[in-house]
C-alpha cells in the first residue's frame, strides 16, 4: 500500500528478475515509462464506475467482483458496447448488470437487477449468489456465466445476450477438492490451451480449508462444462507474505502466462503476480502488479481485477476499497 500522493500508485518490482523479464520481452513502451512485473502496463486510477448508494438494486450496501466484457460481434441488440457483471457478496447477492459504450463509463444498472437470484428452481435455493465471471465462449457464441453460490460450490448458466441465462451445471465443489476444503468460489474462466491436459480452458479460484487462509487454485477443462482440478494451490498465500490470497486473473504477454491475484488489506490490500508459464509449470512470483492507495477510493485495498482493452488503450476493472464495504473503480494502462 502506498499514499495516494503517488499518481501512478504503484511499487515497481526493481530486481534481477523483473528486469530481466522486461528486456527481455522487448517490452513496446514510451521512452522512459515505467511498466509493471511481466511488461505490464502501468495502471493508473481514472475514476470510480459503480457506488452501492447510487444504485436501485442495493440489498446489502456493498458490491464485488466485476467483471467486464465486450459486446461487439458477440451479443446482437447489446444495450452497450460493454457489459459489466457485478454482485453484492452478502445474502442476498444477486448477479447484476450495468452497460456502457466506454471501458470509463458512465455505466447504467440494468432496471431489472439482478439476472440471477439466490433461488432459481428446481436448481438450488441458497442464501446469496455472487462473483459473477462471465466468458465469452467463441465455440457456443454464447456468455457463459460462472458464479458461486454458497461458498463452496460454483455453478455455470448460459446466455445468448449476456441477460437471459439458463442454467447448466454445478462445476466447481469443495468435495472436488482435498479433503478439509471450506470454499471453493470467486472463480474466473479462460480460454488456455494445455495440450498436455486435452483442455482448452483453465479455471482459476479461491480455495479455503480448515485454517482458514486462502490460496490460488486452478483446473483445466476440454469444453469449459467438465473440469479436473489439481489439487495442490497454484499459489499459496505464505508465498508472498500474505494471510489470504484471491480474486485471481489470468493474463498472457510476450509468450508467456501470468496470474494476478489479490492481497488481503492486512496483508497489503494490493495486487500481486505470479508467473506461471503456458503450461503452468512455473512459479515465478514478481511481486506488486498493482500497489492500492491509502486514500480513496482504495483506502488501502485493490481487488477482483478484471482486464480489457478500447482503441489499443489497456484498461482494468477492480474492486477499491475495504471489503464489503468499497466501489467498482476503473485504471488505465
Amino acid at each position: 500500500m502506498t499514499e495516494p500522493q503517488n499518481p501512478s500508485r504503484r511499487i515497481f518490482l526493481r530486481g534481477a528478475v523483473a528486469t530481466s523479464a522486461v528486456l527481455a520481452a522487448g517490452v513496446g513502451t514510451a521512452p522512459g515509462a515505467a511498466a509493471a512485473p511481466g511488461g505490464f502496463p502501468d495502471y493508473r486510477y481514472v475514476k470510480t464506475l459503480l457506488t452501492p448508494s447510487q444504485l436501485k438494486y442495493n440489498p446489502t450496501g456493498e458490491i464485488i467482483f466485476p467483471c467486464i466484457r465486450g459486446t461487439a460481434g458477440r451479443v446482437a441488440g447489446a444495450l452497450g458496447r460493454y457489459y459489466l457483471y457485478y454482485a453484492p457478496h452478502d445474502a442476498p447477492g444477486g448477479i447484476c448488470l450495468a452497460y456502457g459504450d466506454s471501458l470509463e463509463g458512465p455505466f447504467t444498472e440494468y432496471p431489472a437487477n439482478p439476472l440471477v437470484s439466490r433461488t432459481w428452481q428446481p436448481h438450488y435455493s441458497v442464501s446469496h449468489v455472487s462473483s459473477p465471471h462471465v466468458l465469452w465462449n467463441e465455440d457456443a457464441k454464447e456468455m457463459w456465466l460462472y458464479f458461486h453460490g454458497e461458498n463452496t460450490t460454483t455453478r455455470l448458466a448460459r446466455s445468448k445476450d449476456g441477460i437471459t441465462f439458463t442454467y447448466d451445471k454445478v462445476v466447481l465443489s469443495t468435495s472436488m477438492m482435498p479433503a478439509g476444503s471450506t470454499e471453493t468460489s470467486y472463480a474466473r474462466v479462460f480460454a488456455h490451451d494445455l495440450p498436455s491436459k486435452n483442455a482448452r480452458y483453465v479455471m482459476l479460484f479461491m480455495l479455503n480449508n480448515t485454517s482458514n487462509h486462502r490460496d490460488i487454485a486452478w483446473g483445466w477443462s476440454p469444453d469449459g462444462r467438465n473440469w479436473t482440478f489439481d489439487q495442490t494451490p497454484l499459489v499459496r498465500h505464505s508465498d508472498v507474505g500474505a494471510v489470504n490470497v484471491g480474486g485471481p486473473h489470468l493474463l498472457t504477454r510476450n509468450g508467456s502466462t501470468y496470474v494476478v491475484y489479490n492481497k488481503d488489506k492486512e496483508s497489503g490490500g494490493d495486487l500481486m503476480i505470479t508467473e506461471v508459464g503456458n503450461d503452468f509449470t512455473r512459479r515465478q512470483h514478481l511481486g506488486v502488479f498493482y500497489n492500492s492507495a491509502a486514500g480513496a477510493p482504495d483506502n488501502g485495498r485493490s481487488a477482483s481485477p478484471s482486464f480489457g482493452t478500447q482503441g489499443g488503450v489497456p484498461y482494468m476493472v477492480y474492486e477499491a476499497g475495504e471489503r464489503l464495504g468499497g466501489s467498482i473503480a476503473v485504471a488505465r494502462g
